[in-house]
């Protein structure tokens, strides 16, 4: 099963999902699709769409998908690299209305540089991610949160 995670960013991101429908049809994907469509407005015959879910059913869908495809919000990928799986990042772009800023392309380039993921920008790469997503061994993600906050404790203490 592969996942499609779209967040809760209000703006749709409507170009990911006629990409990944389109390749369906093309036989490119063909196994169960499952989609977090958030606010993206969307009807698929192909496609099961659920608008929101809680952490636990998204928890549950990350653990059952062999692949992730997910919008290029920072929380979304760490969950899927947390978890070890295969991930695909389509950033959202200003120039198609999708966010207000293009920073999402810098948190996927950032992420695909180290290993962890594997990045897209326009529509056209996605089926070459899925090619490449077959051989893909992701960089496992360690968290700086631990160094941070000893950082910070001795630096409370140091005072």
């Amino acid at each position: 099963m592969i996942f499609v995670v779209l967040g809760t960013h209000e703006l749709p991101f409507t170009r990911l999902l006629e990409e990944v429908e389109r390749l369906q049809k093309e036989e490119v994907i063909s196994e169960e699709v499952v989609v977090q469509v958030g606010h993206t407005p969307y009807k698929s015959e192909t496609m099961k769409l659920i608008p929101f879910m809680s952490y636990a059913d998204m928890e549950a869908y990350f653990d059952q998908a062999r692949l992730i495809i997910t919008h290029a919000g920072t929380g979304s990928i760490i969950t899927g690299v947390k978890k070890g799986k295969t991930v695909i990042a389509a950033a959202r772009l200003e120039k198609y209305g999708e966010h207000n800023d293009d920073h999402q392309i810098e948190i996927s380039e950032t992420f695909s540089k180290k290993g962890h993921i594997l990045s897209v920008v326009e529509m056209e790469d996605l089926v070459s991610k899925l090619e490449e997503a077959k051989s893909f061994e992701p960089v496992p993600f360690e968290s700086g949160r631990d160094r941070m906050i000893g950082l910070i404790d001795d630096f409370i203490k140091s005072i």
